[in-house]
């Protein structure tokens, strides 16, 4: 597996801890729908929460949470709305960010931005 691979799945796996940690219910993990993926699907407060998981070295250029831009939020909410529909839930969704850095093999959480962003409207 490549480097990038692991530095991302040691991102997801402790960001799977911190949501625990804050009382999240994870219900997938890499949940794959076509061509798109969600790192992280959860339940917390009457919500559905997709989780987008961005990990870095310590010595990143970009923020994490700035990588989010918006062609990957439409392919979140795309793939957030075919898994809403394939399990029927019926609970608001929504969306956050949470950015990792790795120093070594450690990942620790830099910040979770709950409701990172909005589905985009298709016209």
């Amino acid at each position: 597996m490549s480097k990038k691979n692991d530095t991302g799945k040691a991102g997801e796996a402790a960001a799977c801890s911190y949501l625990r940690e804050c009382g999240y219910t994870i219900l997938q993990t890499n949940w794959r729908f076509h061509r798109y993926e969600l790192d992280i699907v959860a339940a917390n407060g009457g919500e559905l929460v997709v989780v987008e998981v961005k990990t870095r070295a310590e010595d990143y250029l970009v923020s994490p949470e700035k990588s989010v831009g918006h062609s990957k939020i439409r392919r979140i909410a795309a793939a957030a709305d075919a898994y809403v529909q394939k399990y029927g839930v019926a609970l608001p969704v929504r969306f956050d960010v949470i950015s990792l850095t790795q120093n070594g093999q450690t990942c620790k959480v830099f910040e979770h931005i709950e409701d990172a962003f909005l589905a985009p409207v298709n016209r």
